[in-house]
C-alpha cells in the first residue's frame, strides 16, 4: 500500500495532475468518480493567497468526495510560502503540494515554479520552510531539470526528500521543453532505483492510454502515475487504466450518451461553481475530449467554442445527439 505520510492512497495510485483553469473542483469530482485516487488543486499563488485574492481562495475549495486531496502552492519568497502554507492548511486538505514544475513564462519571471530548477539552494530552503510550517504531509511536483544540459533530478529528489517531503511527482520533461517534444522517463526510473529514495515516486508525462501506463509502470518501477492533458474531457481514462493494470482487460470507450451525460453534469456544476461567463470560456478545451472520434465533430466544435451562453451550448449538444441518431 502506497502512503503519503499516513494517508493510504492505494497499491498503485492514479493522480490527476493540477492544471490551471482545468482541474477545478467540478472536474476533479468527475475524475474521482471514474477512478482517480489522488486529486490536487490548481496551483495557488502564495502572494495571491496572502493578499486574500478571491480567485486563490476559490481554488482551495473542494468537496469531501474529492479526498485525498492536496492544495498546491507556488512562490519564490520564503516568508510568503510559509504564510501561504498556514493559510492552505486552514482549508483542511490532506496534504500540501509545492509546484516546482510549472514552465510558463509568467510564473518563471516571478522566480517560481520551474524557475527554482535554476536555484536549487532556494528550492531546498522553500521546501524546508513549508515542511516546518505544517503538520500535514508535504509533496513536490517538479521536472527533470532546467534544460538538456541540466537534468539533475536524481540529486534534486534526494535533497528534497531530506527536507522531509513525503512524495515526489516528476514530469518527464525539462523546463526548456515546456509541453513539447517527447517525455523521457529514464531519469524518473533512476530516481526510483536510487537506493537512498524511500518516499513514493510518481511519474508524469505522455500517459495517453492504458497500454502506455502499464509500460511506464513495468519499465520504470514508479509507485504511481500522474495524468494531465490525457484526462481533459476524458475522465474515464482512469477507469480504463485501472481495468488494464488490475485485470488486464481493455474497456471500450463510453457511449456518446454517457459522454454527453457527464459533460452536462460538468457544465451544470461549473456554472454553480464559477458562474456562466467563466464556465463558457473554461469549458472550451474539454469538448474535443468529450466528443473524441465523433464523425463530423469539426462543424460542432466551431459552434461550441464560439457559443456565448449555456443555452447555445445545450442547443448544440441537442444537435449533436440528433445528428448521431440520424446517422
Amino acid at each position: 500500500m502506497i502512503k503519503i505520510g499516513n494517508i493510504a492512497v492505494g497499491e498503485f495510485p492514479l493522480i490527476l495532475a493540477p492544471m490551471e483553469n482545468m482541474t477545478d473542483s467540478p472536474f476533479r469530482s468527475i475524475c474521482k468518480r471514474f477512478g482517480a485516487d489522488i486529486l490536487i488543486t490548481e496551483f495557488v499563488s502564495s502572494e495571491g493567497l496572502i493578499r486574500d485574492a478571491s480567485k486563490s481562495k476559490i481554488k482551495m475549495t473542494f468537496g469531501e468526495d474529492e479526498r485525498p486531496i492536496g492544495i498546491q502552492i507556488f512562490g519564490h519568497d520564503v516568508n510568503s510560502m510559509r504564510k501561504a502554507t498556514e493559510l492552505a492548511e486552514n482549508a483542511k486538505p490532506d496534504f500540501i503540494d509545492i509546484n516546482f514544475g510549472c514552465p510558463v513564462k509568467k510564473v518563471i519571471l516571478k522566480g517560481a515554479g520551474a524557475a527554482l530548477l535554476n536555484d536549487i539552494p532556494r528550492m531546498v530552503k522553500l521546501t524546508q520552510e513549508v515542511v516546518r510550517s505544517t503538520s500535514l504531509p508535504v509533496t513536490v511536483k517538479t521536472r527533470l531539470g532546467w534544460d538538456e544540459k541540466n537534468k539533475n533530478i536524481v540529486e534534486i529528489a534526494e535533497m528534497l526528500q531530506d527536507t522531509g517531503i513525503r512524495a515526489i511527482s516528476i514530469h518527464a520533461r525539462t523546463r526548456a521543453q515546456l509541453y513539447g517534444g517527447k517525455a523521457d522517463w529514464t531519469l524518473i526510473g533512476e530516481v526510483r532505483k536510487n537506493p537512498r529514495m524511500y518516499i513514493p515516486v510518481f511519474g508524469n508525462g505522455d500517459i495517453i492510454n492504458p497500454k502506455v501506463a502499464k509500460q511506464m509502470k513495468d519499465r520504470y518501477g514508479v509507485d504511481g502515475i500522474m495524468l494531465g492533458r490525457a484526462a481533459i474531457g476524458n475522465p474515464w481514462i482512469f477507469r480504463e487504466i485501472k481495468a488494464y493494470l488490475e485485470k488486464n482487460i481493455e474497456i471500450s470507450a463510453p457511449s456518446l450518451d454517457e459522454r454527453i451525460q457527464i459533460l452536462q453534469i460538468h457544465l451544470r456544476n461549473e456554472r454553480k461553481y464559477k458562474g456562466e461567463k467563466s464556465t463558457i470560456l473554461e469549458m472550451r478545451p474539454f469538448y474535443s475530449g468529450y466528443f473524441k472520434d465523433l464523425p463530423d465533430f469539426k462543424k460542432y466544435k466551431k459552434r461550441l467554442v464560439t457559443a456565448q451562453n449555456e443555452k447555445e451550448i445545450n442547443e448544440i449538444i441537442t444537435d449533436i445527439i440528433a445528428g448521431s441518431h440520424s446517422g
